[in-house]
């Protein structure tokens, strides 16, 4: 089964989060918080089971000065 990891700097450590599933962790580098994430979403799926229904993920942009007007 494939996953997404979204991995980000924290002030010490890298967060990672596989948003199919929502479940963080965290590891001294990159690759530690991927194993981390790894083994926490294993677990939550052996508990939990996979979530029913599909994922939608995708990527998208903002203007970086969008006002609340510019959405109307």
């Amino acid at each position: 089964m494939e996953l997404t990891a979204i991995v980000k700097k924290g002030d010490t450590q890298y967060v990672a989060l596989c948003p199919e599933v929502d479940v963080v962790s965290q590891g001294i580098t990159v690759d530690e918080a991927i194993e981390n994430l790894k083994e926490a979403v294993s677990l939550y799926i052996a508990e939990m089971g996979l979530p029913e229904g599909d994922t939608v993920i995708r990527r998208f942009e903002v203007a970086e000065h969008a006002t609340p007007q510019s959405f109307r």
